[in-house]
């Protein structure tokens, strides 16, 4: 939505109303205890709701060049594969399946979280603003499935409907089709006054890994009271918000492991290897990836 708002200001196109539906799909497959278990991602499906002057053939080339200047296509076209990092209760161990990063670990967040005081009291960024409205997806996760069977073959439906306030801040509706699930509201803005895009693509990034973690040992009941993660995302400045001109482009994820665990240090290591291996998002990054578009006039 950034690229698309900001091309039209530098084409001169008036758009009079904007909304966009996506749909993101990933799969599970295999087993967690044959350790067999691997995320995958699908095309993404982008429905935009426009309303400008453009010809038909004009704003489907004017609406591929948005999608193309985001910054994250860098993570989706191509083949991006993650860099990582591990340390077990403090000493820094080498990688086994996981590609390692060259460099020293960073040093452990530990504390960070508890040491963190808020500037300011923001209401409203995030809201819980369920039920998702249900709809049938094919290959989608059974009712009474579970994400922590041993045995798994689903795919998941993830949306989201974006639409531009008055005041300028997007509005996203985050959805749970399947699984079934909770629907979210978030806020985004590239000026402060909510979190940007790039932002947000990183924290769904980390919050995606980390569950992996959780599922592994849990599955496996090995031990890990606390895990935790130092991430860096690198993006390209928007084709059009940016005036670059260019496609979005977007480094390997780069991310530093650190585990508290009373496990052997090849566990350790399976617990990295397994978690990247069934991260859908870090899958989304190593799959050439494309936008099928669908355009409806307002």
């Amino acid at each position: 939505m950034n690229e698309i708002m900001a091309l039209a200001e530098k084409q001169g196109v008036e758009i009079r109303k904007l909304k966009l539906i996506q749909d993101n799909y990933y799969t599970m497959q295999g087993s967690m205890m044959k350790r067999t278990m691997v995320g995958g991602a699908e095309n993404i499906e982008l429905q935009v709701e426009i309303d400008c002057d453009l010809d038909d053939m004009a704003l489907n080339e004017f609406l591929v060049n948005g999608t193309y200047a985001s910054p994250l296509n860098g993570l989706m076209r191509g083949q991006v594969e993650s860099l990582f990092k591990l340390s077990k209760n403090g000493a820094e161990l080498p990688t086994a399946g996981a590609l390692e990063l060259d460099g020293a670990i960073l040093p452990d967040p530990s504390d960070y979280f508890a040491n963190a005081v808020p500037m300011a009291a923001v209401d409203g960024l995030m809201s819980k603003v369920g039920p998702t409205p249900k709809k049938e997806v094919s290959g989608g996760t059974a009712t009474n499935a579970s994400s922590l069977s041993d045995e798994q073959n689903r795919r998941l439906n993830i949306g989201a409907v974006a639409e531009l306030r008055a005041d300028g801040i997007k509005r996203i509706q985050q959805m749970q089709y399947s699984p079934y699930g909770t629907s979210f509201m978030l806020l985004s803005s590239e000026d402060g006054r909510a979190p940007d895009a790039n932002t947000l693509i990183s924290a769904g990034i980390g919050f995606c890994f980390m569950t992996q973690f959780g599922r592994f040992v849990s599955m496996l009941k090995l031990d890990l009271p606390d895990y935790r993660i130092v991430q860096d995302t690198h993006f390209s400045l928007g084709g059009a918000s940016g005036g670059t001109g260019k496609a979005g482009a977007a480094d390997p994820i780069e991310t530093h492991v650190y585990l508290e665990t009373s496990e052997g240090d090849e566990i350790a290591q399976e617990m990295l290897d397994i978690s990247e291996k069934t991260c859908f998002l870090h899958a989304f990054c190593k799959t050439d990836l494309k936008t099928k578009l669908k355009v409806k006039r307002l």
